[in-house]
């Protein structure tokens, strides 16, 4: 299929971006990032914006950077240039995750801003945002705000990002060296039908495929006590105990990775 008819620009700037989203907001516009997300979804018409606003040329969104003991990231970012950073042991979890990211054109193409604002329950960056307790930093109208990751996923494919904002960085502000991720698809590279995190640090736990929004588990007992304490409900395919299941065995994998360092 192909998208609806849409007008597209280039944005020079984040002010220019933000500009014509306040600009064109009666007419639904969309940031384009890596497009990974959207244009797929343009293209089955899910989403039907009226323009579309390119940010792969602003200049200063992509990089990765370490100060006062915090992780940086550029919304422009790469998945790809994750995986092969060198972010030392008390942020190897970020590089380590992204194994789990599709398959190899798309963490070359997709940005780690982008799957923020995608705000995919599943996503490892919005699974990850949440265990280590990120910042997401936006710019709008009126200039930078910061929104703690775990305040920022409201619902599905919902964030508290305004219409009129751009996120520019991810701040991932502590060290994370006893982290892991891990997830169990139908085929390599789809979509997970649960994911679990692990903070060993922290003792928390975060779950994906189990809620409308990555789902935070402080103080997290053992596997069995994380997975019996959810609510889930039969989907098509897939009964509850089945996820369950797949909650009980991923907290565990998580949890002995993450002691291996």
């Amino acid at each position: 299929m192909k998208p609806a008819a849409f007008t597209y620009h280039r944005a020079s700037s984040v002010r220019g971006a933000v500009d014509l989203l306040t600009e064109l907001a009666d007419d639904e516009p969309k940031l384009l990032a890596g497009g990974q997300s959207l244009v797929a979804m343009m293209n089955y018409r899910m989403a039907r914006p009226g323009h579309l606003i390119d940010l792969t040329h602003v200049p200063g969104l992509a990089g990765i950077h370490h100060a006062d003991g915090a992780l940086r990231i550029g919304a422009l970012t790469t998945h790809r240039a994750v995986e092969r950073a060198d972010l030392g042991p008390d942020f190897a979890v970020l590089s380590a995750a992204m194994r789990w990211v599709g398959h190899l054109p798309i963490r070359t193409r997709g940005t780690v801003g982008g799957s923020i604002a995608h705000g995919d329950a599943t996503a490892e960056w919005c699974l990850l945002a949440v265990l280590l307790d990120a910042v997401v930093v936006a710019e709008g109208p009126g200039g930078r705000r910061e929104v703690r990751a775990r305040e920022f996923f409201l619902g599905p494919f919902t964030t508290a990002l305004d219409p009129d904002e751009v996120i520019v960085e991810i701040v991932f502000p502590r060290p994370a060296p006893r982290a892991a991720l891990t997830e169990y698809a139908d085929r390599r590279g789809d979509f997970a039908v649960v994911a679990a995190g692990v903070d060993l640090g922290t003792g928390e736990v975060v779950l994906g495929g189990v809620g409308a929004v990555p789902v935070l588990v402080p103080d997290a007992g053992t596997p069995a006590e994380v997975a019996d304490g959810l609510e889930l409900r039969d989907e098509a395919g897939i009964p509850a105990e089945y996820r369950r299941g797949l909650v009980r065995t991923l907290v565990a994998r998580a949890r002995e990775e993450a002691a291996r360092g």
